[in-house]
């Protein structure tokens, strides 16, 4: 730029040789004139333009006000040489504000370098827009960010760009970015190859979940798989080891980004999770020297403890953290004893033993003494989180011992705090007194009016309390120097309960009224006013004292203070009357205890700092089980549930991928998507409702199909489990990227089921995969989990099928003798346990009943089909049991009566569980019914 421009260089170098500040602004007005001039003459060329815009963005960095270039600045946008729309940009960026008039003329021409096969020209807009940022820009330009974003044929650097971009966007106006319906498309990012997009995505994806979570539901899958890939498999390109640590900085966003989500009940990626937060605090257990590589592995590792105190609070992973942070708050590096007890603080708040961190108590209390003042308030919150009933007094009267030293900005924090502990963990209502007034004493100023109004309700409700409470006051106010919080506790408990001591030694009233109304001469106007209320009590109590407290009646009805005045001359002429005795006692009774309310100190707490009087935020732990295979339900311990897999697999046949593709109706568009929840809507059309139908009584076949993919079934159910291998195939010539599975069940205490690992990221051209699925059912449930298929293939495209898992496929089949049907169908009765619907009967090709069809189907349920009970030989009899983990087995029969005149069926189910008879007679009647009968029989 110097070499090119060397106007520029002289003007610099001009401004830079001004000696005094009138010889810069005298060459500055002159250049500005000039620039004026030849701008108002026109008939400049781009390499001017560009040179006397510099010239004017220079002027601007100095800190001169400019009137002129706004006209040239656009116009170089738009220019088609790179340094002079690069100075353009430039100079927009500067001179231009979010509401200049002048934005609205170079949008069009941002809009243009968006959509340039350029990538600088892109990068180049895409700063502009990230520098500005104005409504308008946002409104009219996030489309083509996005656009460049998820564009396959952009560059690396773009893609960063672009998300970093719509991030700025969405922080200043998020009501601009369609969050929920970019979700799916936005989080596939995560699985590209760079890591620098990755990383870009994810600091994106962090801001959008915040607003919308269950939209960016799918991203925890991703962040768990990524992490493991990092942590555990070192699947990272060596550019982004940073000191030996892979890429610190996406895995501490991707640990924070699972925290904002409740823990995973998929098994799955709950042992990815515990290997990868295990991995990460083996790590730290090695020493290095070199600060760069503890910073970042610290950084790591600190939010991994927040994720695993997250997920459960009592798992060994969290007993492996608290040593780690033992070591840390006796580091010598300041920054790692803050970072120790911020997190040890976060864990106490959140786990209900403590007992690890008690063992570091000394630890923790001598760093209330650290030089830097913001590990003292990180320890004083420790310490407040800790705190129980076995350690509150040595707690508290440490922090008491501590409050006489400590810096004027923690002490009101740490008064609060203390009464708080005092109040919550007071094993005795004497220690308590003691201490909260101990408090008050040694406070002073920092000590607000909530701990002295709590001190005297606690007082007020506790009458055991009461004499002795005056009793300690007393002999608190008898020192040298009282604060007039003290003053106030004192006036109180001394005027309503005084009286319980006056007759002990050193207690008279003639003693009690010298020692407050020595103090009184040292408070201000509000507190005197009540210690005249105190007066007037002891009138009534303490007659021998009268001479005295009227004499400062009379006294305080000659002062200045209005309050104090009106006070004085009510209480004279209450003391004065005739009937004084009378009216005295019906004005001076004592107070009635208080009513129960919320304590006002964690209000004030509280309000000081937000989430300090509980802890952090909390979030539900969840207790990480693992659940049974096929093969614990009978006791097999020899086997394994990899051997069911390998069965399964194994007996199961691959995709004909050679197939012609089925068309699929306009309504299984997967592009339709539930928006509130994030996931595809249900896949609805002849032949996936077909496919579901027929393996709902079937053990295998195709469950859905369309022209690039093809997905398969093949299952075994044994008591209250079962295991389902879905094949998924691609059919393309071109690789499926992204490639995300996810299962959704309605009610997950009653049916669980979820994958036995993660599918890759990427389906190779006519290749397929296999996905176990582990079920369990828990109880009786009526909606079949939802498998959601989501991938890149020139554009985002997601399926949502329902997996054919019913509640029947839990159903045993058991034989029964004629005596014994009757009797339990007797035994069941009717309603509303009887389940019965009529349905048009299938016929075969001759027009008889399809007796054999309708044995298949029922068997097919899993039911036992009985010969010779019943009379007709074209009814069908079955009996069998559905296992269920919570309710037990449960028993069902079946009579199935075909009336070949009517062209009429009946069924009819009768079972111990209402909900059972109602869901097998309405999964039996469909693939029974003579619209059912002739569906196409698809196989793999």
């Amino acid at each position: 730029m110097a070499t090119n421009m060397r106007g520029l260089t002289q003007f610099i170098a001009d401004i830079r040789g001004a000696r005094v500040r009138e010889l810069e602004e005298k060459r500055i007005n002159k250049e500005m004139a000039n620039i004026r001039k030849r701008f108002k003459d026109g008939n400049l060329d781009g390499y001017q333009k560009k040179k006397y815009v510099a010239k004017v963005i220079f002027t601007y960095i100095l800190g001169y006000k400019v009137d002129v270039g706004h006209m040239e600045a656009v116009n170089l946008i738009s220019s088609s040489k790179y340094s002079e729309k690069q100075i353009g940009y430039l100079a927009v960026t500067l001179l231009m504000h979010e509401n200049s008039d002048f934005l609205r003329l170079v949008v069009n021409s941002i809009r243009k370098d968006l959509n340039d096969n350029n990538e600088i020209h892109n990068c180049l807009a895409l700063h502009a827009i990230a520098n500005v940022g104005s409504q308008e820009m946002a409104e009219a330009l996030a489309e083509d960010v996005h656009r460049l974003l998820i564009s396959p044929t952009s560059g690396t650097f773009v893609r960063k760009k672009a998300a970093l971009t719509l991030l700025r966007l969405y922080r200043k106006h998020p009501d601009v970015i369609p969050a929920q319906e970019w979700a799916l498309r936005i989080v596939s990012i995560m699985d590209d190859p760079d890591l620098g997009v990755v990383l870009c995505v994810t600091s994106l994806i962090l801001a959008l979940a915040q607003d919308h979570l269950e939209a960016f539901t799918i991203c925890y899958q991703k962040a768990v798989d990524r992490l493991n890939r990092l942590v555990v498999e070192h699947e990272y390109a060596t550019t982004y080891s940073y000191y030996k640590v892979p890429i610190p900085w996406l895995q501490v966003k991707l640990l924070r980004l699972l925290q904002y989500y409740p823990p995973s009940d998929d098994p799955t990626l709950q042992v990815m999770l515990q290997e990868v937060l295990q991995t990460v605090m083996n790590n730290c257990n090695e020493a290095s020297r070199n600060v760069q590589h503890n910073n970042a592995q610290h950084a790591v590792l600190f939010e991994a403890i927040n994720l695993a105190i997250h997920i459960d609070t009592n798992s060994p992973l969290v007993n492996t953290a608290a040593v780690l942070l033992a070591r840390f708050i006796s580091s010598k590096e300041t920054n790692v004893r803050y970072l120790g007890l911020d997190t040890m603080a976060h864990l106490a708040a959140r786990t209900e033993n403590l007992s690890a961190i008690k063992a570091h108590q000394g630890t923790i209390i001598l760093s209330l003494r650290d030089k830097d003042i913001s590990v003292r308030r990180r320890a004083l919150d420790l310490l407040y989180s800790m705190c129980e009933v076995d350690n509150s007094e040595l707690i508290v009267g440490e922090l008491l011992r501590y409050l006489k030293v400590a810096d004027y900005g923690l002490r009101e924090e740490m008064v609060l705090k203390i009464a708080i502990l005092t109040e919550k963990y007071a094993g005795t209502y004497k220690w308590y007194v003691d201490t909260i007034l101990e408090l008050l004493s040694a406070a002073g100023d920092h000590v607000g009016e909530e701990v002295w109004y709590r001190v005297v309700q606690i007082v007020t409700n506790t009458e055991d309390l009461q004499a002795y409470a005056a009793k300690v006051v007393f002999e608190y106010l008898k020192s040298p120097s009282s604060h007039e919080s003290l003053v106030k506790v004192g006036g109180y408990i001394l005027g309503e309960y005084g009286h319980l001591i006056a007759n002990e030694t050193g207690y008279s009233p003639i003693e009690q009224f010298q020692v407050l109304h020595a103090k009184s001469q040292f408070c201000m106007a509000p507190t005197r006013a009540m210690l005249l209320s105190t007066y007037i009590k002891w009138v009534n109590v303490f007659p021998e004292i009268k001479a005295q407290l009227v004499n400062v009646f009379e006294r305080y009805r000659h002062v200045l203070d209005v309050d104090l005045q009106q006070r004085a001359c009510e209480f004279y002429a209450i003391a004065q009357r005739p009937d004084e005795d009378d009216l005295l006692q019906n004005v001076c009774e004592e107070i009635p205890p208080f009513p129960p309310r919320e304590s006002a100190l964690i209000n004030r707490l509280n309000k000081k700092q937000p989430h300090a009087a509980n802890g952090t935020l909390e979030r539900q732990p969840s207790k990480l089980t693992r659940k049974p295979t096929l093969l614990d339900t009978n006791g097999h311990a020899s086997n394994s549930n990899g051997d069911v897999s390998q069965d399964i697999a194994s007996s199961l046949a691959g995709l004909d991928l050679t197939s012609s593709p089925i068309a699929v109706s306009p309504s299984a568009d997967p592009s339709a998507m539930l928006v509130a929840k994030g996931i595809p809507r249900l896949t609805a059309g002849a032949n996936v409702d077909r496919w579901f139908d027929k393996l709902v009584f079937a053990a295998d076949g195709v469950l859905y199909e369309d022209v690039q993919i093809q997905v398969g079934i093949k299952s075994r159910y044994q008591g209250t489990v079962g295991q389902v291998a879905i094949y998924i195939g691609n059919k393309i010539s071109a690789p499926l990227t992204s490639f995300t599975t996810s299962l959704h069940t309605d009610d997950a205490d009653a049916l669980s089921a979820s994958f036995v690992k993660i599918a890759p990221s990427t389906l190779a051209p006519r290749t397929q995969i296999q996905q176990i699925v582990q079920v369990e059912c828990k109880r009786v449930f009526r909606a079949p989990p939802v498998l959601v298929v989501s991938f890149l293939a020139g554009s985002q495209q997601a399926i949502a099928v329902r997996l054919p898992i019913v509640v029947t496929k839990f159903l045993e089949g058991v034989k029964l003798g004629a005596a014994d049907f009757f009797e339990r169908w007797k035994l069941i009765g009717g309603p509303p346990r009887e389940a019965q619907s009529i349905f048009p009967i299938a016929l075969d090709a001759t027009g008889h009943v399809d007796t054999a069809r309708q044995r298949e189907v029922v068997a097919g349920f899993g039911f036992q089909i009985l010969d010779g009970i019943d009379p007709n030989p074209t009814n069908i009899v079955a009996a069998g049991i559905v296992h269920t983990g919570t309710d037990g087995k449960v028993g069902c029969l079946l009579r199935l009566e075909p009336n070949r005149e009517a062209k009429l069926s009946r069924i009819t189910v009768r079972s111990t569980s209402e909900e059972v008879a109602m869901e097998a007679q309405k999964l039996l009647q469909k693939p029974l019914a003579a619209d059912a009968a002739g569906s196409e029989k698809r196989t793999l």
